[in-house]
């Protein structure tokens, strides 16, 4: 049975995560530190909550450094919400707190300029998703319908980075993202359904 490793560092909604690594016949296994974890290694990232708080719990607790070398050498790594935003350079969310760096591009306040009765900020419930380059049509499929709730985005991304997107009220966000190995998910795919757990189970077999 493959063996799917969650960090658990406070900020993240644990069971849901372990759950749906369950259903789809993998072990999870929490942990707390990366270090002489095998370099083939499948690791997940969930997070909720502000960004200064989950980069200040990553650093506390020494993962950041381990994070990148991970990822830099080619491991396998997935971020869901909070953490597919930590991936990025920086988060207006908190004076502009430094992120991961992985990804280039920052996290900003979902624009409310147009806003409505039907969209509001944060964005919560159900959405489409929208491919944006070949590479995404093993993952995911146009109009798959996925659960987010967040009130910050991605911008200022570069396309070959972005596989897929949603649209909120004319607003265009980031929803699935890739660099090298490491990939993330804006919506949280544990919560999403048969859908989700499809998306979530071609993230973890590639």
């Amino acid at each position: 049975m493959k063996t799917i490793n969650i960090i658990d560092y406070g900020l993240c909604n644990i069971h849901s995560v372990k759950s749906a690594i369950t259903k789809l016949g993998y072990k999870p296994n929490l942990i707390n530190n990366i270090n002489g974890l095998p370099s083939d290694s499948k690791i997940i990232l969930p997070g909720v909550g502000s960004f200064a708080n989950g980069i200040s719990r990553l650093e506390e607790m020494g993962l950041i450094g381990s994070i990148k070398k991970h990822i830099d050498n080619q491991g396998h790594f997935l971020g869901i919400c909070l953490g597919m935003q930590m991936m990025f350079e920086k988060s207006s969310e908190s004076k502009n707190t430094k992120g991961l760096g992985i990804i280039k591009g920052e996290i900003d306040l979902i624009p409310n300029q147009y806003m409505n009765k039907t969209h509001k900020v944060p964005h919560i419930g159900w959405n489409k998703l929208t491919i944006d380059n070949n590479f995404s049509k093993s993952i995911v499929k146009n109009d798959y319908n996925v659960y987010f709730v967040h009130s910050y985005m991605a911008k200022d991304v570069d396309s070959n980075n972005i596989i897929a997107t949603c649209e909120y009220n004319h607003i265009k966000i980031p929803a699935i993202v890739k660099y090298k190995n490491s990939y993330g998910c804006q919506f949280h795919p544990e919560k999403s359904g048969e859908t989700g757990l499809d998306i979530l189970k071609s993230l973890l077999d590639i």
